[in-house]
């Protein structure tokens, strides 16, 4: 039994750890650990999405913060 909890508490701690960097994952962290923006795409609704690559690729989705000229990171997700 102690041999099967070894592997889905791995299991757990994994997704756990991708939730939370999914979570604090934004632009500026990307670019911060070395990732550069390699292509940008303007989706009909407005915004801007932003690809950034180092090794793996992750698409982020930006709109203008109002009354600034930053930018406020909605989402970013991996690239398959």
């Amino acid at each position: 039994m102690k041999r099967n909890i070894v592997p889905l508490a791995t299991l757990v701690l994994a997704a756990t750890q991708a939730a939370v960097l999914a979570q604090t994952m934004n632009v500026q962290s990307l670019m911060g650990a070395g990732y550069t923006v390699t292509g940008v795409a303007s989706p009909p609704a407005g915004g801007a999405g932003l690809f950034l690559q180092k090794g793996n690729m992750f698409f982020c989705f930006v709109t203008e913060k109002p009354g600034s000229a930053s930018l406020d990171t909605q989402y970013c997700k991996p690239v398959k």
